[in-house]
């Protein structure tokens, strides 16, 4: 999953994708290094970032879905707002990332008429507080208890239980500790039985690992996705596309066998594979 931020302040490429037409051509150069999927998001939930509102949100990012929704690879959109989804859908996205998981009920009843993918996250909190002293007792299970939750209120709501993945929200109202077990024990999460995406590019986690900014993150964030795929991810969203396909094909040839290792869990229009 390519990540595509049409907003100023996201806390890798803030401002570089403002624009529209240089988000577009972005996400059209991920889908040449051999992106599956592209995650558009136009506000930002780093720790700390100040929300937008709808109606600025909508400006960033239809110009761009619209551009895109002829692409060869399914779009999906990170918001956490209703009236976002709606729109998106109806402008043809295939996915919604949303990263409250759904919590809101009116996100449900906003994405229940679609077919589209839908991918719950954890947070602990929300993107000013989360990194406000983030407790839990057993961090792995506490995740898996409340995305699961999520997805049963999903799915009582009426939402094919085949459109449903899952991300545990690394960074995201996780202490360094907390990131360092996730991983470790990511593949408790399988039982949920739903696809996992996950999501390590560039962030705090692989900084305080190897001591460098976030503009020199590369490496640190390729071996966090190998360690993630070899763990049951399906999905790794990342910056770097084109050195993550390349890592993933020298880790499938590795395989005893060689299949389709890392199966798309997206296709489009937006069903779950």
């Amino acid at each position: 999953m390519g990540i595509v931020n049409i907003t100023p302040d996201s806390f890798s490429d803030g401002g570089r994708f403002a624009d529209a037409n240089a988000a577009i051509r972005h996400a059209e150069r991920l889908i040449d290094e051999g992106a599956d999927l592209i995650d558009i998001g136009a506000e930002s939930t780093r720790p700390g970032a100040i929300p937008v509102p709808a109606e600025m949100e909508m400006a960033r990012l239809m110009p761009v879905l619209v551009a895109l929704r002829d692409a060869p690879v399914p779009i999906s959109i990170d918001t956490m707002k209703p009236e976002m989804m709606a729109r998106a859908l109806d402008a043809g996205a295939s996915m919604i990332n949303d990263v409250t998981g759904f919590a809101n009920g009116a996100s449900r009843t906003a994405v229940k008429r679609s077919d589209c993918a839908l991918c719950a996250m954890h947070m602990q909190g929300t993107p000013q507080t989360m990194q406000d002293q983030p407790r839990y007792d057993d961090v792995v299970a506490a995740v898996a208890r409340d995305l699961g939750e999520r997805t049963e209120a999903l799915i009582a709501d009426g939402v094919a239980r085949d459109r449903l993945l899952v991300d545990p929200g690394f960074g995201f109202g996780k202490t360094f500790e907390h990131n360092l077990a996730l991983l470790r024990r990511l593949d408790e999460l399988r039982l949920l039985g739903f696809p996992i995406l996950v999501g390590f590019s560039r962030k705090g986690m692989i900084g305080t690992i190897t001591g460098r900014p976030v503009d020199e993150r590369h490496a640190g964030s390729l071996a966090a996705a190998m360690v993630g795929i070899e763990r049951g991810a399906r999905i790794v969203r990342v910056h770097d596309v084109a050195a993550t396909v390349d890592a993933i094909k020298v880790w499938v040839s590795t395989r005893s066998s060689c299949g389709p290792v890392i199966a798309s869990a997206v296709s489009k229009p937006g069903r779950v594979a």
